[in-house]
C-alpha cells in the first residue's frame, strides 16, 4: 500500500480525535498533548495486560480528561470569582461521539486483529510507538522488506474496514 493511503488514515484518526476534543473546549495544543497521552496510556496498559489492542484509547482518553478536569477542579478552588461568573462547560464527550469513537475502534481493532497478532504488532510498533522500519526488523529478527509487507498489510486490511459500511 503506498505511504499515501496509510498517512491518510492516520490523518483521519487524528483529526477525528482533536476534533473530538477541540469540540470540548481544549485548545488545539492541549488537545494534541492529551491525544498522545492516551495513545501512552494505552500503550503501557497494553504491555502491563498482555493484551492487543482492544477498547483501550477511548479510556486512556477518557482517564486523560479526566486527570486534567481534576487539576484544573484543584487551581479553581484558589480563583477568587463568584460561581455565578464562572464558566462551566462539559468536559466529557457527548454520548453519540463515545458512540462514535467506540464504533470507529472497534473497527479499527478488527480489522488489525484479522491481520494476525504479528502484523499487528509490527504495525502497532510503527504507528504508535515510532519505531523505524529497521528497528523493527532488528528487534523482531526479520528483513525490512517483510516489516514494510506486513506493515502494507495492516494498513489495507484497516484501510478496507473503514471504507465498508
Amino acid at each position: 500500500m503506498p505511504y499515501s493511503a496509510y498517512a491518510g488514515l492516520h490523518r483521519a484518526c487524528w483529526a477525528f480525535l482533536l476534533k473530538l476534543l477541540r469540540r470540548r473546549g481544549y485548545s488545539r495544543e492541549d488537545a494534541e498533548d492529551l491525544i498522545q497521552d492516551a495513545f501512552l496510556s494505552l500503550h503501557t496498559y497494553c504491555q502491563r495486560a498482555g493484551r492487543a489492542l482492544h477498547g483501550g484509547l477511548p479510556r486512556a482518553r477518557r482517564d486523560q480528561s479526566l486527570d486534567q478536569f481534576h487539576s484544573q477542579q484543584h487551581r479553581d478552588r484558589y480563583v477568587e470569582e463568584p460561581v455565578e461568573e464562572l464558566l462551566l462547560t462539559d468536559q466529557g464527550p457527548a454520548p453519540d461521539e463515545v458512540m462514535a469513537a467506540d464504533q470507529l475502534l472497534e473497527r479499527i481493532t478488527r480489522a488489525l486483529n484479522s491481520v494476525g497478532p504479528r502484523t499487528r504488532d509490527m504495525f502497532l510498533m510503527h504507528r504508535l510507538w515510532g519505531f523505524s522500519y529497521p528497528e523493527i526488523a532488528k528487534q523482531l529478527g526479520v528483513t525490512v522488506s517483510a516489516v514494510e509487507r506486513r506493515i502494507a498489510r495492516a494498513i489495507n486490511a484497516v484501510t478496507t474496514e473503514l471504507q465498508q459500511d
